[in-house]
């Protein structure tokens, strides 16, 4: 299961689904950002990411970490044709904006910084990997995301909190979420056996406060590590995940270029 990148506490929000036809996805060439540096990572350096007041700075990741986070796709099967270079060479990426720029941002939540800035990262693949894209829609196996017979158990948040995360442990994790939306759970539950979750709850935009403790390895006689992410989804949010399958809007690679140098 790959998790999304978890910036200044919050899960960033999942790619939407469409049973749209072919649409143009390919961002402006401008890159957006006043400075941006690309380079490769020394031998040994540790792998960081750091959202900034002004940006955001990661060591010895890939591109195909940044890629996800610029569209937003955290599920492998909705991208088609990323180059292998992009999972296996590291680099060293730091992205600034101006002044104003960060000024305006540091007013906004997590969800509408990460609406304006999503742009500005596709752009700097655009201009720095020659990026060109185009989306088309594709069935594929899915675990649809229902209220379970036993009811919710998550509690709804006062409209006043401020959407937070935070996630620890290794095989036994340990999810907390303060004002998170249905849309924020499909994302991280996004993955599991290889399948996109889609939101079928009829939650809407209502925002939840929880904890989800999970074993990545259960049954393995490790009671510590917590139970099946299935089972602690339905014994401890009150939903449930039903194979099925749906028409996905996927985004297909027509040219990634290893990044220019600076």
């Amino acid at each position: 299961m790959r998790l999304p990148r978890v910036v200044a506490g919050m899960i960033l929000f999942g790619f939407a689904l469409s049973g749209a036809t072919q649409e143009q996805s390919t961002a402006k060439t401008n890159a957006g950002y006043e400075v941006v540096s690309i380079k490769p990572s020394k031998p040994g350096t540790p792998g960081t990411v750091a959202t900034l007041p002004d940006g955001f700075r990661d060591t010895s990741t890939t591109l195909g970490n940044v890629f996800r986070n610029a569209f937003g796709i955290f599920y492998d099967k909705q991208i088609i044709g990323l180059p292998r270079w992009t999972e296996s060479d590291l680099y060293d990426i730091e992205a600034k904006v101006d002044a104003d720029t960060a000024a305006k941002w540091q007013k906004l939540s997590n969800a509408e910084r990460t609406k304006e800035e999503r742009p500005l990262m596709q752009g700097l693949l655009v201009d720095r990997c020659k990026l060109k894209s185009h989306y088309e829609t594709k069935e594929l196996p899915v675990y649809d995301l229902e209220i379970a017979k036993s009811g919710l158990k998550m509690a709804e948040a006062p409209e006043s909190e401020v959407e937070t995360t935070e996630m620890t442990g290794g095989d036994g994790v340990t999810l907390t979420g303060h004002a998170l939306s249905i849309e924020n759970v499909t994302t991280t539950l996004s993955g599991t056996d290889g399948r996109l979750v889609v939101d079928k709850t009829g939650l809407g935009a209502k925002r939840f406060d929880f904890t989800l403790h999970w074993s990545f390895s259960a049954g393995s006689g490790n009671a510590g590590a917590g139970p099946s992410l299935f089972t602690a989804v339905e014994e401890q949010l009150g939903l449930k995940m039903v194979s099925s399958k749906e028409l996905v809007k996927v985004l297909v690679i027509d040219q990634m270029e290893k990044p220019s140098s600076n």
